[in-house]
């Protein structure tokens, strides 16, 4: 009669034991769906189908917005934005004690430039590269656009700089580093991707990176970059989303269209990738006006292109 009754007595310890351990991952993975809501503003992150991201918060209906990225601990979100004829300024938010502080202007150069915008974050958090430029109207508009940058203090940002590099020597913007400290950038002037090879903190060379589109922005994992260009296929689609593949010799692959589902009949714009490779953030021209808002996805459209 012992054996029954201690064989139910340990098969009922082994379903406690189970039961408990369910319950802590599951406890475990509410606690990260709760953390990474907290990223993005409440928001459930989406899936395979891009969504507008943080509507009324950060998308605000009647103005441009393009570029954007997180701070590496998701505590900060910085963003460029523009009303119709206006001048685009940076905006940031913060995350304290669990909610999102009002965005409001950084106001990096303190009127030494008008228009500021694409804020790209460094991977260790300690700078933000952006690009600056005079009034639209002045007819040097375009040679004014440089890359400028700020350097992380205790609890705010140092006085802003222009970038003293080769880089600046043409018509340049969103430049964004990775994780090597290698800059990237887009060469207006040349209508081609560049990249400065950072060297005793400075950059002194600039070279091609062999590919084309616009607004490049090359991923934490330095295995790809996702540019926005004109689709050749298509007539219609001014601008869709695109993907180049580091290949073993160093090179790139040829661009890769994310789809349909990325890709609308509006034009996509400004990519980039939050600093866990998880999201990619981009620009779609699809409010009334011709107006731009923030649209997230799962990188796992990225994975789906990717030669096997």
């Amino acid at each position: 009669m012992k054996k029954p009754y201690f064989t139910i007595c340990f098969l009922v310890g082994i379903l406690l034991v189970l039961a408990c351990n369910t319950n802590k991952k599951q406890q475990s993975s509410d606690a990260n769906h709760e953390i990474t809501k907290s990223r993005y503003f409440g928001q459930e992150p989406p899936g395979l189908i891009p969504e507008i991201f943080a509507p009324g918060i950060i998308s605000l209906e009647g103005r441009y917005e393009h570029g954007i990225s997180f701070s590496p601990d998701f505590k900060e979100v910085y963003f460029s934005a523009n009303y119709e004829d206006g001048e685009p300024s940076i905006y940031y938010a913060k995350l304290e004690d669990q909610k999102w502080i009002t965005p409001q202007k950084a106001n990096f150069t303190k009127g030494k430039k008008v228009g500021e915008m694409h804020p790209m974050v460094s991977p260790n958090g300690k700078m933000i590269h952006f690009a600056a430029h005079d009034s639209f109207s002045l007819p040097h508009h375009k040679e004014s656009v440089k890359t400028w940058y700020v350097q992380r203090l205790k609890n705010s940002w140092s006085q802003a700089k222009q970038l003293d590099s080769p880089v600046n020597d043409d018509f340049v913007f969103y430049a964004n580093e990775a994780k090597n400290g290698d800059l990237f950038y887009t060469n207006v002037s040349k209508r081609k991707m560049y990249v400065a090879s950072k060297k005793e903190n400075a950059y002194p060379e600039v070279q091609e990176v062999g590919i084309g589109g616009f607004h490049g922005f090359i991923a934490p994992s330095q295995d790809y970059i996702v540019t926005n260009a004109r689709n050749r296929e298509d007539t219609l689609r001014k601008s869709d989303i695109y993907v180049y593949f580091k290949q073993k010799d160093g090179g790139w692959s040829k661009p890769f269209n994310l789809g349909s589902e990325v890709n609308s009949n509006f034009s996509e714009t400004c990519p980039s990738i939050t600093p866990d490779g998880k999201y990619l953030f981009f620009g779609r021209y699809n409010e009334e006006g011709g107006l731009s808002n923030f649209y997230w996805v799962s990188t796992k459209v990225i994975d789906q292109v990717r030669p096997k």
